[in-house]
């Protein structure tokens, strides 16, 4: 472990402190650091967003399942994709990772008709261009797996775009790798997940490119954060479905009479925990490693 990941430390509800190390951002979840040229230092922090908010309370070792899960993947998907992590220190938190040229493009994969997948089917009867047979239910599975590209959004929502837009942002040869390698990354995990009794419904992707143009994998990698994680014995076509993820707390949120503006409102401990059982629980399902083990020694997820 280097010396800059290993005196990394991070607060739960905000910003890390690492002491030799560049701070560049901080998104809803992850502060980003410089290392060096070519290292960054991904931190995973225990905050949680809805609605396009930071909330003010933090999930107890969500920024661990996030970052646990994300090197289970890495681990078991290089041979399809390399990815761009190089180290996983002690507090589990964290990654060094290399610094990458990342795509102006989500690389969505739905296998699952959700979201705001379904929104558009009901609308259009098409999904990100994708014209869809008539008659398909809310939660259903599609006909076969499509790649939904999105962009970026700095502030707010990332906006769906059709294959036409996403080839014109990033060139047409780089697109199609992107969408095969986004496509195969989703099968494999798939059936990974369906073997453990989960349903990955969907998931977003963040490709980038080394300096060398090899496509990469970065950010993270099919979290409860960036996946719909359904348990399969629960599913029921024609409705929404329950989730490993922080739909527990969109939901309470609406309950609440809040605005959806800043700042959000404080959740009581037991949708604190309730939730953290849910991310504890899809890291173990998909695992099969008891997560008390991952936080002792991180590095049995590689």
């Amino acid at each position: 472990m280097s010396s800059s990941a290993g005196s990394a430390s991070s607060c739960q509800s905000g910003r890390a402190f690492v002491p030799e190390a560049v701070h560049l951002a901080s998104g809803k979840v992850r502060d980003i650091y410089a290392l060096d040229e070519e290292r960054l230092l991904l931190v995973a922090s225990d905050r949680i967003s809805t609605f396009d908010v930071v909330l003010g309370t933090p999930i107890p070792d969500k920024g661990r399942v996030l970052t646990g899960l994300s090197a289970y993947w890495f681990a078991r998907t290089r041979q399809i994709v390399p990815n761009h992590l190089l180290e996983l220190p002690a507090d589990g938190r964290t990654m060094v990772c290399r610094k990458l040229r990342m795509l102006p493009i989500e690389c969505v994969v739905r296998g699952y008709l959700a979201g705001s997948g379904w929104r558009d089917y009901g609308e259009t009867g098409a999904v990100c261009g994708h014209r869809l047979p008539s008659g398909l239910q809310e939660s259903g599975r599609l006909p076969e797996s499509l790649f939904t590209p999105a962009t970026k959004a700095t502030e707010g929502h990332d906006e769906n775009i059709d294959e036409e837009r996403a080839a014109e942002l990033v060139g047409a040869d780089l697109y199609r790798r992107a969408k095969d390698a986004a496509l195969e990354l989703y099968r494999f995990a798939s059936a990974h997940a369906e073997a453990r009794g989960i349903i990955l419904a969907d998931t977003k992707f963040e490709l980038g490119l080394a300096p060398d143009g090899e496509l990469v994998l970065g950010d993270e990698a099919l979290t409860p954060d960036s996946s719909r994680f359904w348990p399969a014995d629960e599913y029921e076509p024609g409705r929404p479905q329950p989730s490993f993820d922080k739909q527990f707390v969109r939901d309470w949120c609406e309950t609440t009479g809040w605005d959806k503006t800043a700042p959000g409102p404080e959740l009581p401990d037991d949708v604190v925990a309730d939730t953290r059982a849910r991310y504890v629980e899809a890291f173990e399902r998909l695992t099969a490693i008891p997560f008390e083990r991952y936080v002792g020694d991180p590095g049995v997820v590689l």
